[in-house]
């Protein structure tokens, strides 16, 4: 097999000739696509001509020709020029100075910029500015018109937050710019500043078993988990992704690959221990009953987690519980009542939208069992045609208010584990998982279709684990159209997550600076790396952060830049360090001394071999069965080196 990828050598030339690959990576840099990479090997690799214009076609840009770059390069130049701010800014406190890049037309006469500055919280400022009294940056000239770059200081005497800016020059239309203030590193516990060390489990709440769940570890594990890991004198709670998944489809099991990163896995509800449950006597005596207790009791010792059977039963009694709690609360207006409309007003229209994606889904697909995402739905819904679903929500109110009953309840018992953490004085408390995206097919996809490319997925270049290369068939978000939107798939995701959190694991963290994608149709060697703006994403982190007062930590394993390691210890983001590659340039493993002091120290993680899976050669052995290495020689390579490391780590 060969194991160069797809224009992998420099000496390939693109069949567009050498100026027109010249000019196909320019476009690509205007877009933050990098034109190669260098693999962990510390060899070179170019993204092959084709690959550049799948990329670029990703991103919104036709390239499928050289007249056709030659045409976008001329429009994203005059984009850039005509545009008199950047949707968003990004400044760390202390701040009293706000500094904004313009570009403003030269024309005869004083021209003046009108700003107006709303702070998150305070009253508005407003003024106005000479422009010539504003520092040249540069110039250029469009169309036969004279650009000016020209620097806008505005004495502010800035505060944490996200603030609103907007800049008017002429009878153009006014800039709106999203000003992200933050502290200049993220949250730390007294106790990390104090220097101490401490320990916690790490688990997967759907692998729990207990005499009391429905087959699936669920919340109420988790607390008594959280219990029995305090009196021991562990300080945290380690778990992968509490993300939504698919309602109408269960055995897609995956936390990595969830419809929502939003919302919470409502299969994890403890069911008994909802309220419902407790004031439905009638419903309590069926659960009781012999032939429930047999279904029961058959979830709970298979193998495996019956991911469809546990689904099956839960919304069975669920949906019992949500018709008991519309009767006797929605109908009553009563205490609960007003706290769930309360939970409705605080989601707003994101819980509403996937409570909508989940309606939506499961008729389509009780329709037809071929509907398996909003990809494949009738239009209008499929376009998330705003009168439509208005429509839809008349219609359907009861069944969509269902599943924002369930997030209610799943964050209610989410809550009360983080207070039990609390109360028996955990040092961190839960320790929760944030994935580098979701399904295409699923809810955020759908609400958030513009940010997310159609077709690209996410992955990894070759490594030592994985030689050749990985695609993970998750999509990514796309840098440009984020800033569009004031990042906000990205702000919600963190909010929600480090809610109910002590600290938060930033799943390959390497995606606030830059991620692999891999274009459609292409090998997992065949992409390329995508830049992300870094100090904004940082900045939201660091501000999430201390708001929630959740610790981050950076899982920063992989083929990882210098920059991006310093940018994340300048921010106070932990590193993540594992045992199996903690090494020194003998080979050797590293003593705990020789480990950073701002990191997290594990043996491996949920994707690579457990350590006895690792010392017996497991994981070597299942990679060859899968053809996961390019030829049997690196095979034998790795067999050999592991037996030397096990000498070593004995050692």
């Amino acid at each position: 097999m060969d194991e160069r990828p797809a224009g992998a050598t420099a000496a390939a030339q693109p069949a567009s000739g050498q100026a027109g690959r010249q000019a196909l990576e320019a476009l690509a840099r205007e877009h933050c696509i990098e034109s190669g990479y260098d693999d962990i090997w510390g060899q070179r690799h170019l993204v092959s001509d084709d690959g550049l214009r799948a990329l670029l076609g990703e991103v919104g840009v036709q390239a499928g020709s050289d007249e056709e770059v030659a045409t976008a390069l001329a429009r994203q130049r005059r984009q850039r020029w005509t545009r008199l701010a950047e949707p968003v800014l990004a400044a760390s406190l202390p701040a009293s100075r706000l500094r904004v890049e313009l570009h403003l037309p030269r024309t005869a006469g004083a021209s003046r910029i009108g700003w107006r500055f709303a702070p998150e919280h305070g009253a508005p400022r407003a003024g106005e500015v000479e422009t010539d009294g504003m520092t040249l940056l540069e110039a250029t000239e469009i169309d036969g018109q004279r650009y000016e770059a020209r620097l806008l200081e505005l004495d502010l005497e800035l505060q944490a937050g996200y603030h609103r800016l907007e800049l008017r020059s002429g009878d153009r239309d006014p800039a709106q710019v999203l000003v992200i203030v933050a502290p200049p590193r993220c949250f730390e516990p007294p106790f990390l500043a104090a220097g101490a060390r401490v320990w916690g489990l790490a688990v997967q709440l759907y692998g729990l078993r207990s005499e009391r769940n429905w087959g699936v570890g669920d919340f109420g594990d988790l607390a008594a988990l959280v219990d029995v890991a305090a009196s021991r004198g562990a300080s945290a709670i380690g778990l992968n992704p509490l993300h939504a998944r698919f309602t109408h489809d269960p055995d897609r099991v995956s936390p990595y690959s969830p419809s929502s990163r939003l919302w919470l896995d409502v299969l994890a509800l403890d069911v008994e221990a909802i309220e419902d449950f407790a004031e439905d006597e009638e419903l309590r005596r069926r659960v009781r009953s012999p032939g429930f207790r047999a279904r029961l009791d058959g979830l709970r010792s298979a193998a495996l987690v019956d991911y469809r059977g546990v689904s099956a039963i839960k919304h069975e009694v669920l949906g019992e519980m949500y018709r008991h709690f519309r009767r006797e609360h929605l109908s009553q207006d009563t205490a609960r009542a007003a706290a769930f409309r309360r939970f409705q007003a605080a989601g707003g229209r994101a819980l509403r939208r996937h409570a909508l994606f989940e309606t939506l889904q499961q008729w389509l697909h009780d329709e037809d069992p071929s509907i398996w995402g909003w990809q494949v739905w009738p239009e209008p819904w499929r376009g998330a045609d705003e009168e439509a679903l208005r429509e839809f929500e008349r219609q359907r109110l009861e069944q969509i208010e269902y599943h924002e009953y369930l997030q209610w309840q799943a964050d209610a018992q989410l809550a009360g584990v983080a207070a039990r953490c609390r109360e028996l004085r955990m040092a961190i408390g839960l320790y929760l998982d944030l994935a580098v995206s979701v399904d295409r097919s699923g809810s955020d996809c759908w609400s958030f279709a513009h940010c997310y490319a159609s077709s690209a997925s996410v992955g990894a270049p070759p490594d030592d684990f994985n030689p050749i290369g990985q695609d993970w068939g998750l999509p990514p978000l796309i840098p440009e159209a984020l800033r569009a939107c004031g990042h906000a798939p990205f702000v919600l995701a963190l909010r929600a997550n480090m809610r109910h959190a002590g600290a938060l694991r930033i799943d390959h963290v390497m995606g606030l600076m830059r991620l692999y994608w891999v274009p459609p149709g292409a090998g997992a060697r065949e992409g390329g790396y995508v830049g992300y703006p870094v100090e904004e994403m940082l900045a939201i982190v660091r501000l999430e952060s201390h708001r929630n007062r959740c610790m981050v930590v950076g899982e920063d394993l992989g083929t990882v830049p210098d920059a991006i390691r310093a940018a994340l210890a300048e921010a106070g983001v932990l590193s993540c360090r594992l045992l199996y590659f903690e090494r020194g340039d003998d080979g050797e493993f590293l003593p705990p001394q020789s480990y950073p002091r701002d990191a997290l120290v594990t043996i491996g993680t949920h994707d690579l071999p457990t350590l006895a899976g690792w010392w017996s050669g497991q994981d070597l052995q299942l990679r060859g069965q899968f053809g996961l290495f390019p030829d049997a020689g690196m095979q034998q390579a790795q067999l050999a080196g592991r037996a030397q490391d096990r000498q070593r780590l004995w050692a």
